[in-house]
């Protein structure tokens, strides 16, 4: 038998008569790098999760006309500037005052699909218009006019500098919902594209275009002075209501979890040192007598590091795989969406998890090599 199977085997003969206190260190290791690995997942993940949630609160970058108004093309330049899968929604206004019954509004034309993916928080008690024969209300408007979902309104449009002459533009537009937000939405009526052109007769552009970006604020702001350098009549500015929370909770968050995470690792290394500190003293008379025979110090700092090494390989293995497990239910809860698999994730915390036993081990072990044989085979 050759000298590492010989070395092997006194490690397995060595946890196995010690099965006890052994499965405690295990379960620590275990737990500790089960906190470990679920934890690192989510500090991770998390970010890309939070943003997701944040973008249902709204745009989170505003394009503005230096002059009076921007055309598409305008808009098509800027959204160059920002990878297309961090882009979620892109919603140009135009706003044009009308009339209904006589009354002067405010109505916004806008691309709805854009608007609904800009704007998730829209509460619209009916549908989105699906034509440009339908208009969606504000819920002060409805209330004003006494609309309701399907109701028939004649929308009027006279131009500024109409003479007495010139006709109002009219067309009748059907009610397909009454849009609740509890903010300045709800005094506006909303439009196609086409639609507000063929009430107007021209294109005129766009006075405004909301953007919501899935991207960290560092970035947006990056983003935000490019479009601004690159265009002559943008300028791109953050909504900071929305980045600047998504910072500060992002921030708060990721130093909870870590704060945790560090209080684990240290309270796992507690753990395993005090177990092993209690093998050694178990062992005393072993290890006395075995350094009588002629044992050095170095032999026997390999045993007791190699026992705990494979502790914290094994323990390490298992936490990785109940971390993910951890990290997936703690997502699917707080976040209703799944964890993603980080393959390198698992041997990083088998070795943070050796690292971890090999320091605990460090304490107990200088204590085993201190063993003074003479006392301790006189019973001292």
């Amino acid at each position: 038998m050759n000298k590492r199977k010989m070395y092997i085997r006194m490690i397995t003969a060595s946890l196995l008569r010690r099965r006890s206190r052994m499965v405690i260190a295990l379960l620590a290791i275990a737990i500790g790098a089960t906190i470990l690995s679920g934890l690192v997942t989510i500090y991770i993940d998390v970010p890309r999760q939070l943003r997701a949630q944040f973008r249902s609160y709204g745009a989170n970058m505003l394009l503005a006309a230096t002059e009076r108004t921007f055309t598409k093309e305008d808009v098509d330049k800027a959204l160059a500037v920002i990878p297309g899968e961090e882009i979620v929604g892109v919603a140009p206004y135009r706003y044009e005052t009308v009339r209904i019954n006589d009354r002067p509004i405010l109505a916004a034309a806008t691309d709805m699909e854009g608007a609904k993916a800009s704007s998730p928080f829209w509460k619209v008690d009916g549908s989105w218009p699906a034509s440009d024969e339908e208009v969606m209300v504000g819920k002060n408007v409805a209330d004003t006019f006494r609309l309701f979902e399907g109701d028939r309104i004649s929308v009027t449009y006279r131009p500024e500098d109409a003479g007495e002459e010139d006709l109002d533009n009219s067309v009748d537009l059907t009610v397909t919902g009454i849009l609740d937000t509890g903010g300045k939405e709800e005094d506006y009526i909303y439009m196609t594209i086409a639609m507000m052109e063929e009430l107007t007769g021209e294109d005129r552009g766009f006075n405004v275009c909301e953007m919501s970006i899935a991207s960290e604020q560092s970035d947006l702001s990056g983003y935000a002075d490019r479009i601004s350098a690159d265009s002559s009549v943008l300028d791109a500015k953050l909504v900071k209501r929305v980045t600047q929370s998504e910072t500060t909770v992002l921030g708060k968050l990721q130093a909870l979890v870590l704060l945790v995470t560090i209080i684990v690792m240290l309270l796992t290394m507690i753990c395993v040192a005090t177990t092993m500190t209690a093998v050694v003293t178990e062992r005393r008379k072993e290890i006395g007598l075995r350094k009588a025979l002629g044992a050095s110090d170095r032999s026997i700092i390999n045993e007791f590091m190699g026992e705990g090494l494979v502790l914290g390989a094994v323990g390490g293995l298992l936490g990785a795989v109940l971390g993910f497990w951890f990290a997936q239910a703690v997502s699917m809860n707080v976040f209703n969406s799944s964890i993603s698999l980080m393959p390198w994730l698992l041997p990083a915390t088998m070795v943070v998890s050796v690292l971890v036993t090999g320091i605990a081990c460090l304490i107990p072990i200088r204590s085993a090599t201190d063993v003074d044989p003479a006392l301790v085979l006189k019973g001292e």
